[in-house]
């Protein structure tokens, strides 16, 4: 039987799988409806995720609450996880064994979340969920087919701020990434014409595909 995702996030709450537990103020677990149709994944917390417990609550969080609304949706709708759920000391970059111990912690999310639709934010999450090593830039704009469900990279809402802000081109390519997501949730939810051939995928991804067996 499975569990709840207030269940994991309890267990995680003490995890010790790594150094991670050592520095971080508190396990910051994700946030969102447990039954949401929509679920983004960025890279790791930082500062203020690690000391409110909860991601995506700076200048980031809220240019994503502003492009959540944009679209007729609220955070309260979707849910909201990282890679990783322990703050890496200074925001270096995941190290592989912090990334392969909080994995786990990932899938389970998913399984239980089961999303129609991932966002990935950002090259790492995007290079991770979609095992490529292509960047954010070239991958953005796309639907990928994996796992039975859609992925869709974007920018990292950080990088928006730290390249101009709503002045900026990657502001405008954002936006148009959000009206794809909006689209994409919306053919989703209508059922396809009867007689109609199905829709060729627009790419199989093989991420993680060993650990990501139980989708």
């Amino acid at each position: 039987m499975s569990r709840t995702l207030a269940e994991v996030a309890a267990e995680a709450s003490t995890c010790t799988r790594c150094r991670l537990a050592e520095s971080r103020t508190q396990v910051v677990f994700g946030v969102g409806n447990p039954d949401a149709d929509l679920l983004f994944i960025g890279e790791a917390p930082g500062f203020h995720e690690d000391k409110q417990g909860e991601p995506f609550v700076g200048a980031a969080g809220q240019l994503l609450t502003q492009m959540l609304g944009g679209i007729g949706l609220r955070r309260e709708d979707v849910y909201i996880a990282n890679v990783l759920r322990c703050r890496p000391p200074g925001n270096r970059d995941p190290l592989p064994d912090e990334i392969e111990s909080c994995t786990p912690w990932l899938i389970e999310t998913i399984s239980i979340v089961q999303p129609v639709v991932v966002v990935t934010l950002g090259n790492f999450a995007t290079k991770f969920v979609l095992n490529t090593n292509r960047g954010i830039t070239s991958m953005r704009g796309g639907v990928f087919g994996w796992h039975g469900r859609k992925v869709i990279p974007t920018f990292h809402p950080a990088a928006i701020l730290h390249g101009g802000g709503e002045k900026s081109r990657q502001f405008v390519d954002l936006q148009d990434d959000f009206a794809l997501i909006r689209a994409t949730l919306d053919a989703a939810a209508r059922p396809e014409p009867i007689g109609s051939p199905a829709a060729p995928p627009l790419l199989a991804a093989t991420a993680q595909d060993e650990q990501l067996e139980l989708f």
